[in-house]
């Protein structure tokens, strides 16, 4: 073979299996593209907040506790109650905590939930997000931090007394106490020792979209195999050049079964159809069947000289 054609046959098959190699990774990659991390959340930088309104019980005019919605200025609960509540940019709430003049100690806890309304009565049977709840000293300060619903999604936030988780999870052994999920104006499960809430959203986020939509995969799976035969050398050199028999009828009769694994059509058709690269892998075939088919001429025409 001379140097030239070795060079060509070199490049090709080096061409085909780098794209082989991409067409893996693109796989693999995709394969990871549908992680999610803490629900909710989303949206908050340049939306608003959640503005004062009705939770899953009768607000408490007084508590043995003070909070804060900037870190600065402490209020007892009416006043908390007449501030909106602004989430951050990663979509959390942070409420500071801290015990009110000569208290012992103060436990206060906060929850979120998505809701059906965008009140308490018209809320349904909520959908627990998240929970965070603080025991505080005399002269210590603590935050209480949870994620919520993305924004423009009708949910409710519930400030109150104790450390009672209110999601639903009765037969839950993780340490703490569990109870019933709100419902309204059915089931004001906090009752008295609601402190604050806050209701916000414009639209029903309870039912969640499917993950992924399917991709199809019939027009992929049925095309590779005809470029891939394009560049399979004529019928009667293939086996020639394998075998040495130069009757053309054993050539003709081995030729069928040869295109099949040198085209690949099936299998790399498998690969792809269910991502996007099922391009990718056809070109890859028809450039590692090119390359095959100049060695099997080459080494023919050296056998006929020989």
């Amino acid at each position: 073979m001379s140097i030239a054609r070795r060079v060509t046959v070199r490049r090709l098959l080096g061409t085909g299996a780098a794209t082989l190699a991409l067409c893996t990774a693109s796989v693999a990659a995709a394969s990871g593209a549908f992680a999610t991390g803490t629900p909710g959340g989303d949206g908050w930088k340049s939306a608003d907040g959640y503005q004062p309104g009705s939770g899953a019980g009768t607000v408490t005019e007084t508590d043995r506790c003070q909070f804060s919605l900037d870190g600065t200025n402490f209020y007892d609960s009416v006043k908390v109650d007449d501030q909106n509540l602004r989430p951050t940019d990663d979509g959390k709430v942070h409420v500071k905590v801290r015990t009110a003049g000569d208290a012992t100690t103060c436990t206060a806890s906060l929850a979120s939930y998505l809701a059906h309304g965008s009140s308490f009565r018209t809320s349904g049977e909520q959908v627990f997000v998240d929970f965070d709840t603080v025991t505080v000293k005399p002269g210590q300060t603590e935050s209480l931090d949870i994620a919520v619903p993305d924004a423009g999604c009708y949910a409710q936030i519930d400030l109150y007394r104790g450390a009672v988780r209110f999601d639903g999870k009765l037969d839950a052994k993780d340490g703490f106490e569990h109870s019933d999920l709100p419902k309204g104006p059915d089931r004001p499960v906090i009752k008295d020792k609601l402190i604050a809430a806050w209701n916000g959203g414009t639209k029903d986020c309870t039912t969640a979209p499917p993950e992924t939509p399917s991709t199809p995969t019939a027009p992929e799976s049925s095309e590779p195999s005809q470029p891939a035969e394009e560049s399979t050398p004529p019928a009667s050199e293939t086996p020639s050049a394998e075998t040495g028999t130069p009757t053309p009828a054993a050539s003709e009769s081995t030729t069928a079964p040869a295109t099949t694994p040198n085209g690949g059509g099936d299998d790399l058709a498998e690969t792809g159809a269910n991502s996007s690269t099922g391009p990718i892998a056809i070109g890859a075939a028809v450039l590692l069947a090119g390359g095959a088919g100049l060695v099997v001429a080459t080494r023919r025409r050296r056998s006929t000289r020989a």
